[in-house]
């Protein structure tokens, strides 16, 4: 299935999951939590906050070589924007900055693959925020000890309500 023909299909509508396509146009879908969606505003909210929120997206559909995965934030340069617009139904290549929060629904195989896969699609950085907040960034030679294009970014993501 193409990812228009997901995005237009009806029944798809108002899946409470994120639905992502795999190499051979099989959907696949992960339930959604609030955990997961309280990190996804935080991590926007800190992008706001430092004037660079006009540059991100959450739930960004990416066609890879192995289907269309969804991000779940990204960032990406007045430049992406120009060059993409922001009218598709995915994205043929990947913003500069994609981020990942685990799921209990996700495998370290399965993170690994879309790692390597929005690196392959271009990104410079993928970071990874796991169950507890704890973030971990990556450029496409290895583990880096903060992002580069973003050091001031924390190192840990709180979603208690103070």
């Amino acid at each position: 299935m193409e990812w228009r023909e997901v995005v237009e299909h009806p029944s798809l509508k108002d899946l409470p999951f994120k639905i992502e396509t795999n190499e051979w146009g099989k959907i696949m879908m992960a339930p959604a939590s609030y955990a997961h969606g309280r990190y996804q505003a935080r991590i926007n909210g800190w992008f706001e906050r430092h004037g660079e929120g006009d540059k991100t997206a959450v739930e960004c559909p990416i066609q890879t070589s192995k289907g269309t995965r969804v991000a779940d934030v990204v960032w990406a340069s007045a430049a992406f924007h120009k060059k993409h617009g922001v009218r598709k139904p995915a994205l043929p290549d990947s913003p500069e900055v994609v981020i990942e929060i685990e799921s209990p629904s996700n495998s370290a195989a399965e993170l690994e693959q879309k790692r390597l896969l929005y690196f392959e699609k271009g990104a410079e950085e993928f970071w990874l925020c796991d169950e507890n907040g704890n973030m971990r960034f990556f450029n496409p030679d290895g583990e880096l000890e903060r992002s580069v294009l973003f050091g001031e970014f924390p190192e840990h993501i709180d979603i208690e309500p103070k």
